[in-house]
């Protein structure tokens, strides 16, 4: 799925200054994109109007060339994936059963799970590590254990496109990790990733483009070697960063210096 806008401008209410001021990006089918910019920059606004929540004032979101507006929301469901930055369970569910929730854009109301779908929940748990608290109630889960059932949730989904506001919040380094590489992998399978981060080392990592947002304007866009340069993330992030290209991996180290200091 290509993941698209056009000089996308999304303003809130009572608001002067637009959220989104003429963004265009490209994600092509099967990539890993990456969303950057400091807070307040209008990343998870971004994500809203990819998902057809925010409303465009002009421009447009679009979905395999398809104004985001058009879709059906229960073609949208079956189509994209997501995972925003906060949700709270307000009733007893199971992690099973949580993740069995991202079956229902496939089953027509009051159907029971067939083999697929029972099979698509199966691998989802797997692939997050949660096999073992598949039983376990939701609300007795650490933080990280509840966010990688969340992202469970929306691959067993079995979307085309999946967008994910910081997906890797409150996970330790081994588990930040395994979703990240499962994330690439689904991209290397001909899933349409979105990823918003704050981390630039692990977007470094993983990204094939990325796009840096500032104030609701693109800063950069590009590959990590087009967007992650010193001059760019200082100027941006309005702070002295130190960046770093591993001459035998390519990967690029992004290091905040101390106040006062000069990237070199």
């Amino acid at each position: 799925m290509n993941v698209a806008t056009d000089h996308l401008v999304v303003r809130y209410a009572g608001q002067a200054t637009p959220a989104l001021d003429g963004v265009t990006m490209e994600v092509p089918t099967g990539s890993l994109y990456a969303i950057l910019g400091p807070n307040g920059s209008g990343k998870s606004t971004l994500m809203r109007a990819l998902l057809g929540v925010a409303p465009a004032e002009s421009g447009h979101a679009m979905l395999d060339g398809r104004a985001t507006a058009t879709w059906s929301r229960e073609d949208l469901a079956r189509s994209v994936g997501a995972v925003g930055q906060a949700e709270s369970i307000a009733f007893p569910i199971t992690v099973r059963e949580l993740v069995g929730m991202g079956r229902y854009p496939h089953l027509s109301p009051l159907a029971a799970e067939g083999d697929r779908d029972r099979t698509a929940v199966a691998a989802a748990l797997a692939a997050c590590d949660l096999l073992e608290l598949a039983r376990r109630d939701v609300t007795t889960l650490s933080g990280g254990e509840f966010q990688r059932a969340r992202i469970a949730r929306a691959l067993a989904q079995e979307p085309r496109a999946l967008v994910l506001d910081e997906p890797t919040n409150s996970l330790d380094v081994r588990h930040q990790m395994a979703i990240l590489e499962l994330l690439r992998e689904s991209a290397d399978r001909g899933m349409t990733v979105v990823l918003i981060t704050h981390s630039l080392d692990l977007a470094a990592q993983f990204a094939d483009h990325m796009l840096l947002l500032s104030e609701g304007r693109v800063a950069a866009e590009g590959t990590p070697a087009d967007v992650l340069s010193e001059r760019i993330l200082t100027d941006v992030y309005r702070w002295p960063i130190s960046v770093h290209r591993d001459a035998s991996t390519g990967v690029h180290t992004i290091t905040p210096l101390r106040s006062g200091s000069s990237a070199t």
